[in-house]
């Protein structure tokens, strides 16, 4: 399979790219390049060859989830800077351009 100027100029037109006349003849010599080794790839026997979806062995490495106990509300506000009840008071971060 091979590919002509004439089919890179429509796949350059519909991809909205101006190649001139040397763009044109490189593209086309790589893009025969690449279809010759795909040629040379499909002679490959892969009969007993398992489909992969990834190349890499993954696994989840995902925990389960577990209800723990978390800090209590008096804990985590004993040392706060500023609280307003049972919140943590925070400087207004918010501005409005509004008078």
């Amino acid at each position: 399979m091979s590919v002509s100027k004439d089919e890179i100029k429509n796949i350059a037109k519909l991809a909205k790219l101006n190649l001139n006349e040397a763009e044109i003849n490189e593209f086309t010599g790589d893009m025969n390049k690449i279809l010759d080794y795909m040629d040379k790839l499909n002679e490959l026997d892969t009969d007993n060859i398992r489909p992969l979806s990834n190349p890499l062995e993954t696994y989840n490495v995902l925990r389960e989830d577990e209800l723990k106990r978390s800090i209590d509300r008096e804990d985590a506000l004993k040392n706060a800077p500023g609280r307003n009840d049972e919140f943590f008071r925070v400087p207004k971060v918010i501005k409005s351009d509004k008078k």
